[in-house]
């Protein structure tokens, strides 16, 4: 007997929160609104008001609060005596608190205070993430807290699985890194993999795999390099070629070895019921789910700790990456790795573009800067590799370090020269393809 009880029988608060809560997230991190004159997501908009209403001096002992928070947190949880790992990081976060104090006061050696060195680190990366995180983990709360997740996970679960071998509820992730940041990104596989719906694998994949550079990041990329008369062309085959390379690496080792055991499971179902089966889902997960309160406050929290363990290691790991990348020849010997690629496909600037691509493990936007005057075959390369490379030490390596996701140092600059050579690879033939 089919009997509905007071269990079974969705709920309208269960509907009003998957349709009602969700689509307040989908709107703040995925619609873009015009509001004086910019174009962008909500949730960049707030991070741009707020940022005006602090006011430069303001912003900036924000940031300084933050990066101080940041080397204190460790020597509170003892979190530093765990492993070499968390002790050398313990440095690089003191090291971060001189690099900021020097950042505001303007004092140091004079090539720290060169325009590429200590004020675009601290201006550009660390003001700009150190205000995005903990705002958008606010509004994370209404993005995955309600089944909105679990219901899209069903839905591409056939798309997800086969091709980059993660959960379907990861297209979220996916899509926020690109519309949002890679923080926001990073902020959300963390808070997935610490309730166990990712396991390790996974959340590397999407970790080393999605969380790239933003779509607005990503002009800034294309001005650089004389490409927004090609913006279309260019944003779509990056992200193309991206996507290529995460399906590509997640079946090579480091990844393709990690542990794939997670606690949660998304459902498997017959394709005829997909629909109905995502919805029910998600409805379960909208009961079920802690009051919009909780929520925020539990996703705030997470968002500060974050934000306190990223900006220290972006100003000392991301300093030190701009003065090797400035004042050393090694990212010239890196980029004799890179070189076969650039000779096979026999395009001018080869050398050099082999170089940058080699200096993005520091910054990711040198290669823009180091390719901005060559030809278009190379700008083009270098604007895609930058970007689907994804891994770079000035933040987005230091953001994963941060997280829970068990991937060292180590592994990750395996991931990254692995990316760094296939978006290479097939970044010189599409731009030849394009300039035709």
């Amino acid at each position: 007997m089919n009997q509905v009880t007071e269990q079974t029988r969705p709920q309208g608060k269960a509907i009003g929160r998957l349709l009602g809560l969700s689509a307040i997230g989908i709107f703040i991190f995925f619609i873009p609104i015009s509001l004086q004159g910019k174009q962008s997501i909500p949730l960049d908009h707030m991070v741009g008001w707020l940022r005006g209403a602090l006011g430069d001096t303001g912003a900036a002992w924000y940031a300084m609060a933050m990066i101080l928070a940041g080397a204190v947190y460790p020597l509170i949880t003892g979190r530093w005596r765990e492993s070499i790992t968390d002790k050398v990081f313990l440095l690089l976060k003191w090291l971060g608190l001189a690099a900021g104090v020097m950042a505001v006061t303007g004092a140091g050696p004079a090539i720290l205070q060169a325009p590429d060195m200590l004020p675009f680190l601290f201006n550009k990366l660390v003001i700009s993430v150190g205000l995005i995180v903990p705002i958008g983990s606010v509004f994370l709360a209404f993005l995955v807290g309600y089944g909105l997740l679990e219901a899209i996970g069903i839905l591409v679960q056939k798309l997800m699985q086969p091709i980059w071998r993660t959960p379907g509820r990861s297209a979220i992730d996916a899509v926020a890194s690109f519309v949002g940041s890679y923080s926001i990104g990073l902020l959300i596989t963390n808070r997935v993999y610490s309730s166990g719906h990712y396991s390790a694998r996974e959340a590397a994949i999407i970790a080393t795999g999605f969380s790239t550079v933003s779509a607005t990041f990503m002009i800034i990329v294309a001005k650089t390099l004389d490409l927004m008369d090609i913006w279309n062309q260019y944003f779509w085959l990056t992200l193309l070629i991206t996507f290529i390379v995460t399906a590509i690496t997640v079946r090579l080792p480091p990844l393709s070895t990690m542990d794939n055991h997670a606690r949660h499971r998304e459902p498997e179902c017959e394709d005829g019921n997909r629909l109905g089966v995502a919805w029910q889902n998600g409805l379960e997960v909208a009961e079920q789910a802690p009051s919009l309160g909780k929520n925020i406050v539990d996703n705030f929290k997470d968002g500060l700790v974050m934000t306190i363990s990223i900006l220290p290691s972006i100003m000392s790991v991301g300093l030190l990456g701009l003065l090797i990348a400035k004042y050393t020849p090694l990212f010239d010997w890196l980029g004799y790795l890179f070189y076969p690629v650039t000779w096979l496909w026999g395009i001018e600037d080869g050398m050099a573009l082999s170089r940058a691509t080699a200096a993005g493990l520091a910054e990711m936007f040198l290669p823009a800067l180091l390719m901005a005057e060559a030809d278009f075959i190379a700008r083009f390369a270098a604007g895609v590799v930058c970007v689907s490379s994804v891994l770079f030490f000035s933040a987005s390596i230091p953001c994963i370090l941060a997280t829970r996701i068990p991937l060292k140092v180590g592994t990750l600059v395996i991931v990254w020269f692995i990316r760094a050579l296939l978006s290479l690879l097939l970044a010189i033939p599409t731009a030849m393809l394009v300039a035709s």
